[in-house]
C-alpha cells in the first residue's frame, strides 16, 4: 500500500537521467514531457500543495501511534501505577508487546499494496478508513485492562493501517510524541487513569479526527482524479509521465506479461531489502528504545521525554539534506555509505558504554543523522532501478514489510536485565550496521557490471531490436 501512495507521488518527479538509454521509448513521449513547463510546474505545485500534506500528516500520525509505546513505557518506568506494572507484563512484557505489533505488518504489505493497486477502492476511503480504525485501536490501548487486551490491541493496529513513505513526516510523529508525553503527564489521575493511558488515548483520538478530512479530500489516482485536483490536459501530462517513467504497461505489452514469480525472485529487490533491513534495525531500536534509554542515563521520566525531541529533529534535518543533495547530484552510493558511518560511530559508543551521559546522549544523536537519510533514499533508489506496475507494487511493498522484520529483531535484543549496558542490543545493532555497509557497497558494484553487460548486449542490436529491449531493461541508477 505504502508503494501505491509513493507511486502517485514521486513517479513524476523522476529525472530523465534515472530513465536514461531507452527507458523513454518514442518520440511522442519525449515531446509530451518536455512541452509545455509551466503545465509541469503547475503540477507540482498541486502535488506539493495537496497531496504531499495529506500523505504526510497521515504518516506522521501513523508514526506517533507506533511510537507512543515507547514514551507510555517511560512515563511511569519503575512506578506502580506505570504501564507494565499496572497491566502485570513479566520481565520481557514490553519486548513481546513491539514484537506483535510488526507481524501484520510483514503480512499486510504486500496484499495491501496489490489491492489499492487494483483501484476498486478509493484511494481517501481506503487510507482514511483505516487511519480511523487505527485510531479507535490506538485508544484502546489506554483503556486495556490486561497484558493480554495490550498485545490483542497492538496486532490490530498495524493491520489497519500500512504504508511507508514520506520519513521525514515519520519521524516529526515520535518527535512531537515526546512532546506530547510530557504534557499528558500532568494528566495523572484524571478520570481515574494513569498518565501512560492518557497517552494512547488522545493520540488515538487526534488520530481518528484527522481520518475525517483524508477521506473526504484525499486526491484518487491520476487516471481517476477528482476534476478539482486534475484537469484533462493536467491529467494527461501525468499519465504520460508514469508511462515514460514506468514503460507501457497497456495489456499484452512486454512489463504486463512478467510474471509475479519473476518479480519476487528478483535480485534488486531482495539485496535493497537486506540493505534496508539493516537499516531499520537502528531505526527501530532508537525508536522504540531511547526515551528508556535516556531515563536511564540519570533524567527524569518527563525530562527524557523531552530529550527525545532533539534526536528526531536532526533525523529530519539530515534526512532533508542528504536527500536533497543525493537527488541533486543524481548520485546516491557514497550518501548511503557517508550515513552508514555516522551510524557505525553511534553503535560503537552505545557498545563500548562511555561513562558520560553527554557522550551517549551524542551517540544517540549519531545514530539519528546516519540512519535516518538511508531509508528514504534507499526506497527511491529502489524505485528508480524497478519498471512495470508488477515490480513497483511488489517489490516496494516487500522492501517496506519484510524489512522492517528489523523491528522483530530489535524488539527482542534490548533485554531488561542487561540495563543500562544492554550488551546484547548494541553488539546486534553494531554488527548489522557493519553488514549493511557491505550490502550498499556490493549493490554498486553489481548495478555497474549490469549498466555495462547491458550498454554491450545493445551496441549490438538494430534500432528495432532496441526499442524491444528498452521496453524491459533500461540502465540502472547508481
Amino acid at each position: 500500500m505504502g508503494d501505491s501512495m509513493h507511486k502517485t507521488t514521486t513517479s513524476v518527479d523522476r529525472k530523465p537521467s534515472e530513465r536514461s538509454n531507452g527507458s523513454i521509448t518514442s518520440s511522442g513521449q519525449a515531446a509530451v514531457l518536455e512541452a509545455d513547463a509551466a503545465l509541469h510546474r503547475r503540477l507540482l505545485w498541486k502535488r506539493d500543495i495537496v497531496l504531499v500534506p495529506i500523505m504526510g500528516v497521515l504518516y506522521t500520525l501513523l508514526f506517533l501511534d507506533r511510537t507512543n509505546i515507547a514514551n507510555a513505557r517511560a512515563l511511569g518506568i519503575g512506578s506502580p501505577t506505570g504501564l507494565e506494572a499496572s497491566l502485570q507484563m513479566p520481565s520481557n512484557g514490553y519486548n513481546i508487546a513491539l514484537v506483535i505489533f510488526y507481524i501484520p505488518f510483514v503480512l499486510a504489505e504486500i496484499p495491501a499494496n496489490l489491492i489499492l493497486n487494483q483501484n476498486k477502492i478509493r484511494p481517501g476511503l481506503f487510507l482514511g478508513g483505516q487511519m480511523a480504525l487505527l485510531g479507535i485501536l490506538g485508544m484502546c490501548q489506554g483503556l486495556a485492562k490486561s497484558y493480554g487486551g495490550l498485545l490483542a490491541v497492538r496486532f490490530l493496529m498495524e493491520a489497519a493501517l500500512r504504508f511507508a513513505w514520506f520519513f521525514n513526516f515519520a519521524l516529526a510523529g515520535p518527535l512531537f510524541s515526546g512532546l506530547l508525553a510530557y504534557a499528558i503527564q500532568n494528566l495523572e489521575g484524571t478520570g481515574g487513569y494513569a498518565g501512560w493511558r492518557w497517552v494512547f488515548i488522545i493520540e488515538g483520538l487526534m488520530t481518528v479526527v484527522i481520518s475525517v478530512p483524508v477521506i473526504i479530500f484525499c486526491p484518487n489516482f491520476p487516471h481517476q482524479a477528482q476534476s478539482w485536483f486534475l484537469k484533462p490536459a493536467e491529467r494527461e501530462h501525468v499519465l504520460a509521465q508514469l508511462e515514460a517513467s514506468r514503460g507501457v504497461e497497456t495489456k499484452g505489452s512486454a512489463s504486463d506479461q512478467v510474471s509475479i514469480w519473476k518479480v519476487l525472485i528478483d535480485w534488486r529487490i531482495h539485496l535493497f531489502t537486506l540493505c534496508f533491513f539493516c537499516c531499520d534495525i537502528t531505526a527501530a531500536s532508537v525508536s522504540a528504545f531511547s526515551p528508556t534509554i535516556l531515563t536511564e542515563l540519570g533524567w527524569t521520566n518527563t525530562v527524557a521525554q523531552l530529550m527525545t525531541m532533539p534526536v528526531w529533529a536532526s533525523g529530519i534535518i539530515s534526512s532533508f539534506l542528504v536527500t536533497w543533495l543525493a537527488s541533486r547530484l543524481n548520485c546516491r552510493t557514497p550518501f548511503v555509505l557517508g550515513a552508514i558511518l555516522f551510524q557505525l560511530v553511534g553503535w560503537v559508543i552505545m557498545r563500548v558504554y562511555v561513562p558520560k551521559a553527554g557522550v551517549r546522549y551524542l551517540a544517540l544523536f549519531l545514530m539519528s543523522i546516519g540512519t535516518f537519510p538511508q531509508m528514504p533514499i534507499l526506497m527511491g533508489w529502489l524505485s528508480a532501478n524497478l519498471r512495470g506496475r508488477k515490480y513497483l507494487a511488489v517489490g516496494m511493498a516487500w522492501m517496506i514489510g519484510f524489512g522492517n522484520c528489523a523491528n522483530f529483531v530489535s524488539s527482542n535484543i534490548f533485554i531488561k536485565a542487561e540495563a543500562p549496558r544492554y550488551v546484547t542490543g548494541f553488539t546486534t545493532g553494531l554488527a548489522f550496521t557493519i553488514v549493511g555497509f557491505i550490502l550498499v557497497s556490493c549493490v554498486c558494484m553489481l548495478l555497474v557490471m549490469k549498466n555495462k553487460k547491458r550498454e554491450q548486449l545493445r551496441l549490438q542490436m538494430t534500432a528495432a531490436e532496441r526499442d524491444s529491449h528498452d521496453e524491459v531493461y533500461f540502465k540502472f541508477v547508481l
